[in-house]
């Protein structure tokens, strides 16, 4: 069919995307969590700890690929960026560094547990070799646009940052769920640290949320616009890091925070 057609023709396109043809999913029983760096990491061993923990636990009974972002290195490296008047896809290629740092601060404190923190530069391609060898790994979390990353529709930094990074792994690899530990018990429609009569929002479709155009968001909004052409990842879980116990509740299924689905 392709042969015949232009791959600029929408019809064409269109057509690849059949039930005849599903997209086969590589990982299906592999979790996906996202730990916060400025929700979790930056905050110290008082919040770490107790997480790494129970995810050393969860490790007895799931495969895990963990990711981290970059937090307020990250925000520096931005802030001088800006400044000097990067592009994004500059701002992207650096940022990737200060993620990386952190994989293997979370790469060292799972280490007891088997854990291995996987350079960027083979990550995809050796991805089901390393989580078929070990109970978990860790990676950067940021997707490898780098120099190419898409221009933001406001401001200039990347909008595709390490939350981002990690639901476009999980549909990538088609894996089981995604889960992305934050300081805040979920989703409000205001922000909690900010307004006390902020109300929590247990569960949500992407298309209800962008019609409430809220102003702040726990992740990257970004990901509203990736999900409305998902084919495998139905849904992801925000929950809270504080409660570190919340993350095996997540990883058996319970809805503990704030779960946003396809529809």
């Amino acid at each position: 069919m392709l042969m015949r057609e232009s791959l600029l023709n929408r019809d064409t396109m269109n057509k690849t995307g059949g039930k005849e043809a599903p997209t086969v999913r590589m990982l299906p029983d592999v979790k996906v969590v996202k730990i916060g760096a400025s929700s979790i990491l930056d905050k110290g061993r008082e919040l770490t700890y107790p997480l790494m923990e129970v995810a050393g636990r969860a490790l007895e009974k799931h495969r895990i690929i963990f990711s981290a972002g970059g937090g307020a290195r990250s925000k520096h490296v931005f802030s001088v960026g800006v400044d000097l008047g990067l592009p994004a896809g500059v701002l992207s290629q650096i940022s990737m560094t200060d993620a990386l740092g952190n994989a293997h601060i979370i790469g060292s404190l799972l280490a007891p547990y088997g854990v291995v923190a996987i350079p960027p530069e083979i990550f995809g391609h050796l991805l089901p070799l390393f989580i078929n060898s070990v109970p978990g790994v860790v990676y950067n979390g940021v997707p490898p646009y780098s120099l190419w990353e898409h221009p933001p529709k406001e401001g200039r930094i990347p909008p595709h940052r390490t939350d981002a990074g990690c639901f476009l792994l999980a549909e990538a690899f088609g894996v089981d769920s995604l889960t992305l530990v934050k300081d805040v018990d979920g989703l409000y429609d205001k922000d909690p640290k900010t307004h006390d009569d902020a109300k929590f929002i247990p569960e949500i479709t992407y298309k209800e949320l962008v019609e409430m155009n809220l102003p702040t968001l726990p992740f990257d909004r970004v990901i509203l616009d990736i999900m409305k052409n998902n084919r495998l990842l139905k849904e992801f879980q925000i929950i809270n890091g504080a409660k570190p116990e919340l993350l095996e509740r997540a990883l058996e299924g319970e809805h503990v925070g704030t779960i946003i689905r396809l529809e």
